[in-house]
């Protein structure tokens, strides 16, 4: 079975990739575009996500045996700066993260990794909206159009001007990520 789905926020992915497990469905790949694959399985598996900035070949291949000697199995990631998911059988042991000083640097990359797609997101939004302002958006010729005809020419380009604000509606979303990371760090950092 494959699903197409798209997340801005690896949490809610975990949690939505768990619900998966629970239903039977074994999580087998992931592509880069949001397909996930998934197998049957009458089997307790649990699925974690970490994200991890760029690592040498020899960091990241020493972060790969660290979590195979725990039972973990590495679905899908790479040493350059990526989410890495890991999938195991249940056994009482699920949390990759045994302390708090662990969880607290978790939530810190997490941080980084929404921060960095804000950054990417305000760069294309720049470079997209620069010259531009709110009515430019629509055709121009749409403003000065008389009551059905306006309504119409409205409805139809404003699937147009959905995709145009795209960049800035993603910016938001990281920006939500951000926030919620930053208060979870906060909130271990003060225990």
């Amino acid at each position: 079975m494959k699903k197409v789905k798209q997340f801005f926020n690896i949490i809610k992915e975990e949690k939505w990739l768990n619900n998966q497990l629970q239903m039977g469905y074994l999580c087998s790949n992931i592509s880069s575009l949001g397909v996930y694959t998934f197998k049957n399985t009458s089997k307790d598996y649990v699925i974690r996500l970490d994200y991890q900035n760029y690592m040498s070949v020899e960091k990241f291949e020493e972060y790969k045996a660290i979590y195979e000697d725990f039972g973990w199995k590495h679905i899908r990631g790479s040493r350059f700066g990526s989410i890495q998911y890991w999938q195991k059988l249940a056994d009482g042991h699920e949390d990759i993260f045994s302390d708090q000083e662990s969880k607290i640097y978790y939530y810190k990359r997490l941080m980084n990794y929404s921060l960095s797609l804000i950054v990417m997101f305000l760069i294309i939004c720049y470079m997209t909206y620069k010259d531009s302002s709110l009515y430019s958006l629509y055709n121009k010729g749409l403003w000065n159009m008389k009551s059905s005809l306006f309504w119409k020419a409205f409805l139809f380009e404003t699937p147009f001007v959905i995709i145009k604000l795209l960049p800035l509606i993603m910016c938001a979303f990281s920006g939500i990520s951000y926030l919620k990371a930053y208060r979870q760090y906060f909130m271990l950092k003060e225990n």
